[in-house]
């Protein structure tokens, strides 16, 4: 019983063989099929990656970007904008409108002229309140857009900004902005105080 175990373990190795030859075949199958795997895993990682995963976080901040671009202008426009659609010193010299112009004695309100007919006042939010903090109440408050769409004043507004450094801003970057094919001619107010120049037949809302 004993000797005639191993002669089965013998036969057992043929066996063996067989099966190790076995495995060679399955080896090449399987991995036919680790790599087909890997595909199928680098498919599936790759069409995650594009909706979800890797490039995500990419695309999410394209998006993201994109959608501060997007929403940004809604509200504000952007230095590089205003600076594309500015006319040079050069080219207002030309224009009888910058004629004689001055820009007046600084102060926290704006006074804006040469404003194309379908100027409204939600396109000079979108340029002045870029020098606007919208976090800050305060701000927020003294933001004021009075724009003139009747009478004499037609194509005129007067902008109240939260102090003067921020009006002293909007003028330099402003001034001869063209909005609607038309250059604005950006100066500060006559006046300092908003209610005198509320009460030149300009009331508030």
């Amino acid at each position: 019983d004993v000797f005639e175990q191993p002669q089965h373990v013998g036969h057992k190795k043929i066996e063996f063989r067989i099966t190790t030859d076995i495995p060679a075949v399955l080896q090449i199958n399987s991995e036919k099929e680790e790599k087909s795997d890997l595909y199928v895993g680098t498919e599936v990682i790759n069409n995650t990656g594009f909706g979800r995963i890797f490039p995500a976080p990419s695309s999410n901040d394209k998006m993201e970007t994109e959608e501060e671009e997007d929403e940004m202008p809604s509200e504000f426009i952007s230095r590089r904008d205003l600076e594309k659609n500015r006319l040079s010193s050069e080219e207002m010299e030309k224009l009888s409108v910058f004629k004689n112009y001055e820009p007046g004695d600084p102060n926290c309100r704006i006074y804006v002229k040469n404003l194309a007919k379908q100027v409204q006042e939600k396109d000079l939010k979108f340029i002045f309140g870029r020098y606007v903090d919208f976090q800050s109440e305060v701000e927020r408050n003294m933001f004021d857009i009075r724009l003139m769409k009747e009478g004499r004043m037609k194509g005129q507004a007067f902008i109240g900004l939260p102090n003067e450094k921020a009006a002293a801003k909007a003028l330099k970057e402003a001034n001869g902005y063209v909005l609607f094919e038309k250059a604005m001619v950006v100066q500060f107010a006559r006046s300092a105080r908003p209610k005198q120049d509320a009460n030149e037949g300009k009331r508030k809302k």
